[in-house]
């Protein structure tokens, strides 16, 4: 669901349309009302099955659907979600839209009194453990969506979710795979270590509060010591593990992506954002590492791909120097929400101030415009 979430958000940035955003919504309301803890987690999974048969909670008949809403606008709720005598899976209907105009949002309000039936009709089994991997990768979905709708739930979820990490599955930077009534798992793996770097690249990004970017550089420099390897890429496990007869180094990005493929994306952005030479680096021997296997089968190594392509082609730059008194808030949604911002609380002798007023300074591929007081203005006079 994190990865639909982050798909979908990114087709919605480059098309525009509409139906993109509303889907990753819908994905995340799915997310925040059946699969997130009080605290903030996220829980792993939901049975797909209902009393012993595969799909049952999801199915209706038109019978059901007018018991509960009644028979004028059962009839209506029906029609247009394909619900139907004959059914379309296994004598029982799914509701879909597939033959309806899906802007039509007549029926929307009735959607809450049918999950609450739903709910009641069946039980799911939860499988309610809070991984640290696919809670970064949620973390990370949240942002991406709080910067394309501008809605603060999904922010305020992100930030809640990477409070329960930090209180739960984190301390004395190292972190556990897995929380589970009230006892951690074992110590991470480098798919933790990735994908929590990764969430806090995203919490920087939507927030712009150097607090995530300084975490970011800390679990960084923890993986390079405890899961790295002369010879190039990272380990599964890290020296803090139990030691296996074999220590393998993944790079295949399946159902969810390698930690390879995540750490190749993390050193990219911040070589990105601090224009540092030591992530630079990083950065070139993580993608040479990858390569290898990845020019024999490129289709199995998406993360990686999207790594590469922002280090051979980056998104528009935007670095930020503020006064101390402009409103910076809304800073996030100003550029595209691909775009590299770096906020400096302060002047620095490459970064000074124009006129004593926030400056910017934005840069996109090997075209730079002069250092600026009016956003708006430099804006307008770029393509993206």
């Amino acid at each position: 669901n994190a990865l639909l979430i982050l798909a979908y958000c990114e087709a919605y940035s480059v098309t525009g349309c509409e139906l993109y955003l509303e889907i990753a919504e819908k994905t995340a309301e799915y997310i925040l009302r059946e699969m997130t803890a009080n605290d903030g987690g996220f829980f792993s999974a939901q049975d797909a099955d209902s009393e012993g048969e595969e799909g049952k909670y999801y199915l209706f008949t038109p019978s059901e659907i007018m018991g509960v809403l009644g028979k004028a606008d059962g009839e209506g709720f029906c029609r247009h979600f394909d619900i139907t005598k004959a059914g379309n899976f296994e004598g029982k209907s799914i509701p879909n839209l597939l033959g309806s105009d899906h802007t039509d949002k007549s029926f929307e309000a009735f959607l809450p009194t049918l999950q609450r039936f739903r709910k009641d009709r069946y039980a799911l089994h939860l499988d309610d453990k809070i991984l640290t991997s696919w809670n970064s990768l949620m973390i990370s979905a949240m942002c991406e969506l709080y910067l394309a709708s501008k809605k603060e739930i999904y922010l305020n979820a992100a930030e809640k979710a990477d409070c329960f990490l930090q209180s739960h599955l984190y301390e004395n930077g190292t972190l556990f795979v897995s929380f589970r009534d009230s006892k951690r798992g074992v110590a991470g793996f480098l798919d933790d270590y990735a994908s929590y770097i990764l969430a806090s690249l995203c919490l920087y990004r939507a927030t712009l509060d150097n607090g995530y970017l300084s975490r970011a550089e800390r679990l960084c420099d923890k993986v390079i010591s405890d899961f790295g390897d002369s010879n190039g890429g990272f380990y599964l496990y890290g020296s803090e593990s139990e030691e296996l007869i074999l220590r393998p180094k993944e790079t295949y990005d399946g159902a969810v992506p390698s930690g390879n493929s995540i750490m190749a994306y993390n050193f990219t952005r911040l070589y990105l954002l601090t224009a540092e030479d030591e992530y630079r680096q990083l950065a070139e021997e993580q993608i040479d590492f990858i390569s290898r296997d990845a020019q024999s089968y490129p289709t199995s190594h998406a993360m990686f791909l999207s790594a590469l392509l922002e280090y051979k082609d980056p998104p528009m730059k935007a670095v930020v120097v503020s006064d101390g008194k402009t409103d910076t808030s809304r800073l996030p949604f100003a550029f595209p929400p691909c775009a590299i911002i770096k906020l400096l609380c302060e002047p620095t002798e490459k970064y000074p101030l124009k006129e004593g007023k926030t400056t910017y300074y934005i840069c996109q591929g090997s075209r730079c415009m002069p250092p600026a007081n009016d956003l708006n203005e430099v804006m307008s006079k770029i393509k993206y």
